[in-house]
């Protein structure tokens, strides 16, 4: 497992870390800005546990800039007692930080081809950081390509930002909805529809894909009709972790812990696994 700059000496130990601005993103989904932790630094893929003390603590990838060291930003879902906790708190408060934890999305070992990033619905968020670092080193890839689908319009994450990476001139964005609204004007589909249309060489290109596992197992079939080597598509799969050091057992995947192991696997370790139900 591959480690950035550890904040703590004991993994098992939350950092006090103070909340600088707090946003909403979506109606159900909001952004926390951070003061990171003295020495702290991430690679894209990688994830924290966020502890709100009296409540307890939930596994949130980084999905911020990993070239900003004075700013830690998670996008965060308020489904269940954490995050909701999270959601209510306000520029000031404190929160407690371990990590960072798990392997990153290999953006160094796409450099000279493709780099394609297929989200689905929050799973923007944890691909957010590899899409800046290639934006940033621009000149390391061929087509940089984002295919991102979410349920509804409403749902768009980041929409501010997905307008301004749809202006540039060099990268290319698919967006679509599951059900779309009367002002909708794009695509209206699954995102897997956009794989077969989308502009990247197959042979070329790496794929690093996001969001509900019905939904990448899905992606996985459809890269793989298109051409794409099993090898070259990268999961991320975020799912269960309460311990981030695989001493719990709750994100045990198969033979694998996904907090120790992973959260980022190659498809073809995982692809078997994923068409297993109620693994």
């Amino acid at each position: 497992m591959a480690l950035a700059t550890e904040s703590t000496v004991d993994p098992m130990v939350p950092v006090p870390t103070t909340i600088v601005d707090r946003w909403d993103e979506t109606d159900d989904t909001f952004s926390l800005s951070l003061a990171p932790p003295p020495g702290y630094g991430f690679e894209p893929g990688q994830f924290n546990m966020l502890y709100a003390f009296g409540v307890g603590e939930v596994a949130i990838s980084v999905s911020g800039d990993p070239a900003s060291h004075g700013r830690l930003v998670h996008t965060v879902r308020g489904v269940g007692s954490v995050t909701k906790r999270l959601r209510d708190l306000v520029p000031g408060d404190v929160i407690g930080v371990r990590g960072p934890f798990g392997n990153a999305w290999p953006v160094t070992a796409a450099e000279g081809g493709d780099l394609v990033v297929v989200a689905g619905g929050i799973g923007l968020a944890p691909l957010r950081p590899a899409i800046l670092h290639a934006l940033a080193h621009r000149d390391r890839y061929d087509r940089v390509v984002l295919l991102y689908g979410t349920r509804t319009p409403r749902d768009l994450l980041y929409a501010d930002l997905l307008s301004e990476w749809r202006g540039r001139f060099d990268m290319e964005v698919l967006v679509t909805v599951d059900n779309a609204s009367q002002e909708w004007r794009g695509s209206v589909g699954v995102v897997t529809k956009l794989i077969g249309r989308a502009p990247f060489d197959p042979k070329a290109a790496t794929v690093l894909v996001c969001g509900p596992e019905v939904m990448m197992r899905f992606c996985g079939r459809e890269l793989r009709r298109r051409g794409v080597p099993t090898d070259r598509i990268w999961l991320s799969m975020e799912r269960n972790m309460q311990c981030a050091i695989g001493v719990c057992g709750h994100c045990q995947f198969g033979p694998v812990f996904v907090c120790r192991d992973g959260p980022v696997f190659r498809y073809d370790d995982l692809e078997d696994l994923l068409e297993i139900r109620e693994v």
